[in-house]
């Protein structure tokens, strides 16, 4: 195998690796990454690293070396029949266990990005955690992250069968993926606000505590006054241990480029931490995001950056954190052009990608 793009993950961590193996199957090109997790306490591959490696082989069939636990390099050629601009991946149905409490959630976030290059649909079982730190909870995928993709062409949704908290994980759910047609991102306003969504659920170990409920009054009375609750949601799920978790949805009129603004914001419970707090927590959040003008959450913005190496457009965020910084010099290592545009004003920045540096061009 000779890689066409040869990375260095020193300075990053699990995103860099799952969006190097999304791009390496979107462009068909084989990669290599060295020191792969290199600035974590634990470098290499991780459990749930692993796992999105080893769907990535098999969802393509793929060659590569180094797909191991601890590994700190792997090469990885998706392989596919023909070396084209233009790849087509076979869907079929898949399932993978994790094997702990690994993000089930970011396994799926992989392979969101695919769905450009189909053939037919994806149905991907994962089991493992749900609702874990250092990942967005699973509500944060089925309320924000999917609704907002929808407008721009992606055919995806995920169901739940079962919650999974730490450090047991078990939990279980599936990303449903069609082929489709992704269109060229305009998120640079985020209009007028429209409301406010809640979504808060307690493992059924923590239901005579109400821990679903509290956790809701605590981040409603902590927002900050003008947000109307359109829709209140608290559940009480079946898990293999105790956990809780809420997800905060600020959605907002269509902008100038006729897309609507979505944020989300997040939180989960710990032991010896008031349900109160945890809904704290995601308020907090939410009202240092109202104070600005992007349209999407500090999260999302790292997020949206391969599905701008797809089709190109411009997105508005709210900060440039390193994961942002970390993203854009991966696109640019592969051959995809980024802009960071900044506005004389201290407006928060514009990150863009012209359509036609795009890999869907």
């Amino acid at each position: 195998m000779t890689p066409t793009y040869e990375l260095d993950g020193s300075d990053a961590g699990g995103q860099f690796v799952r969006t190097a193996l999304a791009l390496s199957v979107l462009e068909n090109e084989p990669i290599r990454i060295e020191n792969v997790r290199g600035n974590r306490s634990t470098p290499g591959l991780r459990h749930q690293h692993l796992a999105v490696a080893e769907t990535m082989v098999e969802l393509c069939d793929a060659d590569a070396t180094g797909v191991e636990l601890g590994s700190e390099t792997v090469e990885f050629d998706p392989a596919l029949e023909t070396r084209s601009r233009h790849p087509r991946l076979e869907g079929g149905r898949y399932a993978v266990d994790i094997g702990t409490a690994g993000s089930v959630t970011l396994l799926f976030d992989a392979v969101l990005p695919l769905a450009a290059v189909l053939e037919s649909p994806l149905r991907l079982t994962v089991t493992g955690g749900t609702d874990v730190k250092w990942s967005p909870p699973l509500d944060y995928v089925r309320h924000v992250k999917l609704p907002l993709l929808r407008q721009f062409g992606l055919v995806a949704a995920c169901e739940l069968e079962r919650r999974g908290f730490y450090p047991t994980g078990g939990g279980r759910a599936t990303l449903h993926l069609a082929p489709s047609t992704i269109e060229p991102i305009d998120l640079r306003s985020r209009g007028e606000a429209d409301g406010l969504r809640l979504y808060s659920t307690e493992a059924a170990a923590l239901s005579e505590q109400d821990v679903a409920f509290r956790q809701a009054e605590g981040a409603l009375e902590r927002l900050d006054d003008g947000l109307e609750a359109r829709e209140r949601c608290e559940t009480t799920a079946e898990s293999a241990c105790p956990g809780s978790a809420i997800v905060l949805r600020l959605e907002y009129e269509a902008g100038p480029g006729g897309a609507t603004g979505l944020a989300g914001f997040t939180a989960l419970g710990e032991r010896g931490t008031p349900a109160e707090r945890v809904g704290e927590d995601a308020a907090n959040a939410a009202n240092r995001f109202l104070a600005g003008t992007a349209p999407v959450d500090r999260h999302m913005a790292d997020q949206l950056l391969v599905f701008l190496a797809l089709a190109g457009g411009r997105v508005r965020v709210p900060e440039e954190t390193d994961h942002v910084a970390t993203s854009r010099a991966l696109l640019e290592a592969v051959d995809v052009p980024t802009t960071l545009e900044r506005a004389a004003d201290g407006e928060e920045p514009v990150v863009s990608v012209d359509s036609s540096a795009a890999l869907l061009d």
